[in-house]
């Protein structure tokens, strides 16, 4: 049987008391429903005075006809009219209404009620002042008039009522009438309809405070909550848990202090800028920057869009965090509940389930999540997940193939969601660049993939002047002035001011006049820069801490020793996975290196018996309490202050490494001194490349660092490390050693290091060195590093990298590949036999491989721009979209090879022996091919010449002998066509 919305009220009411109620106009109508709210809150289920009422009303949405600031401020509960008017009903008729008509009156007081919460909301105050006086119009209030005319079926009514709301027929018909409602007073389309989604999706929680009022008034009105029994109870709480989780994690982050300052970060962000990246992980140059934000809400509610991951990369300090928290809270404001923000620093992740939805439940952590497996399955909501710091992973992300996991659990999740009406999700990825380097072959392809570009002058402008705000305008102009003097460096003009960390870092400090220009001046790179201002950074603080608090508090301790514990807190929290440290770890390596003033300030800071105590001594370079951590555990703010201190610290120890002995020959530590020191430092995990680039800058300052002697050192120990004589030594030798100090100091590590871990790290850490060493400018004519020893003399063991790499594997498969490839460009690895190793994605760029051995590699994607492969064999080796232009090939082999797509442009390919070679789609233009061997060779879809790189070259000695798709090539010179009858 069929309900109408209302009729079934005042029909039965007229008939009862004979009233003959006539409905003038909308705006008289809208009267009426107010008018029996009010006389419901005053005289209850009075028949006499609600009846002429009721009769006068199409629906309870005939209240649409009034100005909406009207419906806004009114301050009558419109939910419990659901209750008075059954108990009217009830009264009036003796009879007990239908569950569907019980039903039409809740969903009508629930939309009703979500109406005015999201008109009231303040992100729609202005909507409200510009269009809340408007009149209803005479074709809309008739639309309204006929919303009494609706009917509905049981069946609907339960859908609406106990499944989906926002997606039943009833809310459809209300959703078009309030929109219609809102654009003719004055709304732009689009963001009439959004106003509505919200207002359907805010409706639900209505509905269960609906069941709750018909509960308590107990009686005959209660049997339609009883007939949902208890289920309301448990929706309202988490309606509730969702709102708490909100305001109290959401709602705060854009006020969150900008480190020791007392402004927010709200106060100086700026909108930032990104440009699409493609598959390739290759920025698309040729497109314009466009605001991140106004894409990701583009992306955001784009249907066509709903399988793909909004993925947004940049380099360290580009405000990849802070967006995430701005606009986290900016949905909060303007979207939920159509979307409702869920923010996950995936630092904070412990481990990872093979369920994604687990994972999130637990990261989650809240009521909502955690007490409801069917959360993620609930039609009536629908999260945004962003997800902040894919290079932060706490698993043993890039050696175990973590993060690789991570990407395809995402990707999958998106799809599922996708497919699944019941999963409307979006998600949100953040993360480095820098740690995507060789794996873009991994990355799933529904990635809506952008890169944060560098603040332009536009952006930076902006920033000044909310920095005059906080600052004040005087020294805003002073800062401006800086900027665009000659004095100021051209890095920091060009490079560093467009960074919005290094940005405030420079203002803050100009603006204590703690900026020291002449130094900058110097800095000829703008890694150099960098370094300097990170170093002015730490001295500005440690200065400005004593001036507030130290001199007073702990005076007998000076600044070295707080420097001392900022530089071992910096290890120990890159040794920790990078998260965050605990304090007694701290603790435990100042008293390991001896430093016991230093000690003695954190232990008296914990006998405080507060953690404002830990924080007045780790207050200094942007340290705060670890997130979640109750037993005393330290974080930076930025990841870039603990790797910039951990390469601080990791110089000092390197200083030492070279220090020679007072008195006769040899350093102050000897061999098995400095392979201690070694694997207590580097036997955590990987150096990342910021931490490299940071210490050699360190390193390049001192003029004079013995760069020779820490260079002859380290490959000492590398070559002893290699024959396995660390960890074949008697016990406790150095790898145990550090295997037990970090399960002691680290236990909360999700994945403890074994004794082959710390090994394998300590020495790839240094193969990684000595990489970057032998290019430092000083060396380069003294030193000459193979990793598998010099070339024509007895300690070359051509197979010794192919060994490192076979057992770095304990890491997880293709670990080395994962972690030292970034660092071999430019090596030196002539006549290596490398067969069957992955070097899928690595970046080889001017490497020497003359003569290496690749014969079944995996080189996928790989990069030799500028390399020599000089007679190098490459039989069976997979080169599929490999960069191979301008590469020397002269006499190499490529039997057997699968070149598809790869760029072989200007490559020389004399006397090269491609038999068999699978050359589809490959770009020969201007490529050497005199005397190379094709003989059934594939070269279907490849490109042989253009105007820019000219044509192929080759001579008699070219053997075209039984080649294959040849003639399907593109730009086959002529010459080429005619001598093979093509």
């Amino acid at each position: 049987m069929r309900t109408r919305l209302w009729r079934f009220l005042n029909t039965d009411i007229r008939d009862l008391f004979s009233l003959e109620g006539t409905v003038s106009g909308g705006i008289e109508a809208a009267q009426a429903v107010l008018g029996l709210a009010e006389k419901l809150q005053e005289e209850g289920e009075n028949i006499e005075q609600l009846a002429p009422l009721v009769v006068r009303i199409d629906s309870l949405l005939d209240v649409l006809n009034s100005p909406l600031t009207q419906l806004a401020g009114a301050g009558l509960p419109f939910v419990s009219m659901a209750t008075g008017i059954l108990k009217f009903y009830l009264e009036a008729t003796k009879h007990k209404p239908t569950l569907v008509e019980s039903v039409v009156l809740v969903l009508q007081v629930a939309y009703l009620e979500s109406c005015k919460e999201i008109l009231n909301l303040p992100s729609n105050e202005s909507v409200l002042e510009r269009i809340g006086s408007t009149p209803v119009s005479e074709e809309v209030s008739q639309q309204i008039k006929r919303l009494g005319e609706l009917e509905l079926e049981e069946k609907e009514a339960r859908e609406a009522l106990f499944i989906c709301f926002h997606s039943s027929p009833i809310a459809e018909k209300f959703n078009q009438v309030l929109s219609a409602r809102l654009q003719q007073a004055g709304l732009e389309a689009a963001a009439a309809e959004t106003l509505t989604q919200r207002v359907a999706w805010n409706t639900p929680p209505y509905l269960q405070q609906a069941f709750k009022a018909l509960t308590e008034a107990g009686g005959e009105v209660s049997y339609l909550a009883q007939q949902y029994h208890d289920g309301w109870r448990k929706e309202l709480e988490k309606y509730d848990s969702i709102e708490e989780y909100l305001e109290t994690q959401i709602a705060k982050l854009p006020q969150e202090t900008v480190f020791d300052e007392e402004f927010s970060f709200a106060d100086i962000y700026v909108p930032l800028k990104a440009k699409p990246v493609d598959r390739n992980g290759n920025e698309v140059e040729s497109t314009t920057a466009f605001v991140l934000e106004e894409w990701a809400k583009e992306v955001l509610q784009n249907p066509s869009q709903q399988g793909q991951v909004m993925f947004i990369q940049g380099a360290p300090g580009r405000g990849k965090s802070v967006f995430c928290r701005l606009f986290a809270d900016w949905v909060r404001q303007n979207l939920h509940p159509v979307w409702t923000p869920i923010l996950i620093r995936l630092r904070d992740i412990d481990s990872f389930a093979t369920n994604f939805g687990e994972t999130l439940q637990a990261a989650v952590d809240t009521d909502f999540a955690k007490n409801d497996d069917g959360w993620l399955t609930d039609k009536n909501t629908r999260y945004l997940f962003l997800l902040d710091g894919f290079d932060e992973l706490r698993f043993e992300g890039r050696a175990s193939g973590g993060i690789e996991r991570f990407f395809k659990q995402v990707g999958v999740f998106q799809e599922n969601c996708q497919r699944n009406p019941e999963q409307g999700h979006r998600v949100i990825v953040t993360g480095r660049s820098l740690a995507l380097q060789g794996m873009e072959g991994y990355l799933p392809d529904n990635l809506e993939r952008v890169k944060l570009q560098a603040m332009d002058e536009e952006l930076q402008e902006q920033w000044l002047e909310k920095w005059e705000k906080v600052a004040s305008q005087d020294k805003a102009n002073a800062f401006r002035d800086f900027l665009r003097s000659d004095s100021c460096p051209q890095q920091i003009k060009t490079e560093l001011a467009r960074e919005p960390l290094l940005l405030y870092l420079l203002a803050a400090m100009h603006r204590d006049d703690k900026l020291q220009t002449e130094q900058l001046q110097e800095a000829q790179q703008g890694n150099e820069a960098k370094i300097l201002i990170y170093e002015e950074s730490l001295n500005w603080v440690l200065t400005k801490q004593r001036e507030k608090w130290l001199q007073k508090q702990i005076t007998r301790f000076d600044t070295d020793d707080l420097e001392s514990i900022l530089t071992e807190a910096g290890l120990c929290v890159v040794q920790s996975g990078g998260e965050y440290a605990k304090v007694r770890m701290i603790e435990a390596r100042l008293e390991q290196q001896g430093e016991e003033s230093a000690r003695e300030i954190l232990q008296q800071a914990r006998k405080q018996g507060s953690e404002a105590g830990l924080k007045n001594a780790l207050a200094a370079f942007y340290l705060k309490p670890a997130a979640g951590d109750t037993e005393g555990g330290v974080e930076f703010f930025h990841k870039s202050f603990s790797e910039f201190l951990f390469a601080k610290r990791l110089r000092e120890s390197m200083e030492d490494w070279t220090q020679p002995r007072r008195r006769g020959k040899g350093f102050n530590l000897n061999d098995e001194q400095l392979a201690e020191q070694i694997y207590d430092i580097l036997g955590y995990g990987s150096l990342t490349q910021e931490i490299v680039e940071y210490l050699i800058g360190l390193l390049s300052q001192k003029s004079d660092f013995s760069f020779l002697e820490l260079f002859q050192r380290l490959e000492n120990f590398y070559f002893r490390w290699c024959e396995g004589e660390f960890i074949d030594a008697p016990p406790e030798n150095f790898p145990q050693k550090k295997m037990r100090l970090l399960q002691e100091q680290i236990p909360h590590r999700e994945t403890s290091l074994g004794l082959r871990q710390v090994d394998i790290y300590a020495g790839l850490n240094v193969l990684i060195l000595l990489l970057e060493l032998q290019r430092i400018e000083e060396l380069k004519e003294k030193v000459a590093f193979h990793p598998c020893g010099q070339p024509d003399t007895e300690d070359f063991d051509s197979k010794r990298l192919l060994k490192i790499i076979s057992y770095s594997d304990c890491l997880g498969i293709d670990a080395f590949s994962q972690i030292a490839w970034l660092f071999l460009d430019g090596a030196n690895l002539s006549g290596v036999y490398l067969s069957g190793a992955n070097f899928t994605g690595a970046d080889l760029n001017g490497a020497n491989f003359m003569g290496a051995n690749f014969m079944g590699a995996d080189l996928n994607g790989a990069n030799f721009t500028g390399a020599n492969l000089i007679g190098a064999n490459f039989t069976g080796a997979n080169l599929i979209g490999v960069n191979l232009s301008g590469v020397d090939l002269s006499e190499a082999i490529l039997s057997g090879a699968d070149l598809i797509d790869a760029d072989l442009s200007s490559a020389d390919l004399i006397d090269a022996d491609l038999i068999d070679a699978d050359l589809s789609g490959v770009n020969l233009r201007g490529a050497n091919l005199i005397g190379a061997n094709f003989m059934g060779a594939n070269f279907m879809g490849a490109n042989l010449s253009d105007k820019l790189l000219g044509e192929i070259r080759w001579d008699e000695n070219t053997n075209w002998e039984s080649v294959q798709g040849l003639e399907t090539a593109e730009n086959i010179p002529e010459e080429l066509r005619q001598q093979l009858g093509i």
